[in-house]
């Protein structure tokens, strides 16, 4: 830090040993000799005078600062040890989700579309088309699919924030590690799809059909909610255009607002959070958060 510079601040004080008095402003012409002795005691007073000079500091800093000092003071930032940590384990976890997201989803995709070509190729041997089997196939997948996300909103509300509150609550905390407590639910609701999938596959029938659909239903939803809940709302992944869909857009937003608790939990739901927000007249805070998202992924 620069030292303040002190300026003087010089005044005068006058002592004198004779104090004349003050001349009458009445203008009048004095006789000679009064003239001369006017001069003469002006002149006797000049060589009395004392003048002090006394010299008083002032505190008042300098607009002067030494280029050297200035510079000796600049702060310098050192990134924290500890702050490049943290951002390195964060980028590692987010790694690690990503994948075990794609190795998951390509796997249960690629055995999924197996699945489906191999039963109705088997089906279809001889050359009779099981057309209602087919059809209640294909009707039961997009069936459970939407009925899953129901089914997700009642537990959601039901189960996990009142008696699965202790495995629930590690996703409402901040996360420490690739994984969560929370993240079980997923290999749960896998074990019914996977076994509608196999009864289904290793079965011929009408029934067989119907719990092969249902498992294959399960299985685009929970597919769906991986990448639209971990990765697009809570960002343990990148998920590339999918941030870009309006409509999804619109869901982070309304998940997001679960999270704050603003409507008492609501929404419970996913995909169709936004319409469970406005049912509470949440219409306006939706907005808000959907504009806040925009203008980060944009800053971003």
């Amino acid at each position: 830090m620069a030292v303040a510079s002190t300026t003087p601040n010089p005044f005068r004080l006058i002592k004198s040993s004779y104090l004349l008095p003050k001349p009458n402003p009445t203008v009048f012409f004095p006789p000679p000799n009064l003239c001369h002795q006017k001069t003469v005691l002006h002149r006797t007073r000049r060589k009395l005078c004392l003048t002090v000079y006394v010299v008083m500091e002032d505190q008042k800093p300098s607009t002067h600062v030494d280029k050297s000092e200035a510079n000796s003071e600049i702060p310098i930032v050192i990134p924290s040890v500890r702050g490049a940590e943290r951002l390195a384990k964060k980028r590692s976890e987010r790694f690690t989700y990503l994948v075990a997201a794609v190795m998951s989803s390509f796997g249960i995709t690629s055995m999924a579309v197996m699945a489906v070509y191999y039963r109705f190729y088997w089906q279809m041997e001889g050359g009779n088309v099981p057309v209602s089997e087919m059809f209640g196939t294909f009707a039961l997948s997009v069936g459970a699919a939407v009925g899953m996300e129901f089914w997700a909103r009642w537990a959601h509300k039901a189960l996990w924030h009142a008696s699965l509150w202790n495995m629930h609550e590690s996703h409402h905390k901040p996360r420490e590690g690739p994984f969560e407590l929370n993240d079980v639910f997923a290999i749960i609701n896998a074990v019914p799809a996977i076994s509608l999938l196999s009864y289904g596959f290793f079965h011929k029938g009408y029934v067989p059909g119907l719990c092969f659909g249902a498992g294959l239903g399960i299985t685009v939803f929970g597919m769906a909610y991986m990448f639209v809940h971990d990765g697009l709302v809570h960002k343990r992944f990148p998920v590339g255009p999918i941030a870009d869909v309006p409509y999804f857009r619109k869901v982070a937003a309304a998940h997001q607002l679960h999270h704050s608790d603003k409507f008492e939990g609501v929404p419970y739901g996913l995909f169709l959070g936004p319409q469970e927000v406005e049912e509470v007249g949440g219409r306006e805070e939706l907005e808000k958060e959907i504009n806040r998202r925009i203008k980060a992924s944009k800053n971003s």
